[in-house]
């Protein structure tokens, strides 16, 4: 069994973005009361498209193009309420979810506010983390209900 115990005080943008990304929109939806202290501006709208998927075999192969993906994104504008600067925050998630990316847009802008609660933006992604680590294990667990062992008799000659 993993350890859940989670560590975000400093965890980076990319980490952030990723556990978003990764988390049910459903989960997302419900901390989006820590929004409403700012107001948004788009300056890309939520909007799908397509992204070209590559891949590289090994890991040192020389990369080709594997296929594309459909890919919602959104940019998001608000100030900072510590110096007033302009905060951009940017979501992409796989798939056709205008509301994910919309709200992972605004948990992104929000998080680089130098008056956000750390502590609390903390606890945020450690419940998703946990979450997406709980779903994992139970995966895991269903996948490893179906193993079929193989085996082979030796014959005797």
């Amino acid at each position: 069994m993993e350890n859940t115990d989670h560590n975000f005080s400093d965890v980076t943008r990319q980490g952030w973005l990723r556990l978003m990304a990764l988390a049910p929109v459903a989960a997302l939806e419900t901390v989006a009361d820590l929004l409403a202290a700012h107001e948004f501006t788009y300056l890309a709208p939520p909007e799908i498209g397509l992204a070209m998927v590559r891949g590289r075999p090994g890991g040192s192969a020389a990369a080709f193009n594997l296929g594309e993906m459909t890919l919602t994104r959104c940019v998001v504008a608000t100030t900072d309420r510590g110096t007033g600067a302009r905060l951009i925050g940017h979501g992409h998630v796989a798939g056709r979810d205008r509301r994910h990316a919309e709200l992972i847009a605004r948990f992104d802008a929000v998080f680089q506010d130098s008056t956000t609660d750390a502590a609390g933006r903390d606890e945020m992604l450690a419940g998703l983390a946990n979450q997406q680590q709980a779903a994992h294990a139970e995966s895991a667990a269903a996948t490893a209900a179906t193993k079929v062992d193989f085996f082979t008799l030796v014959r005797g000659e």
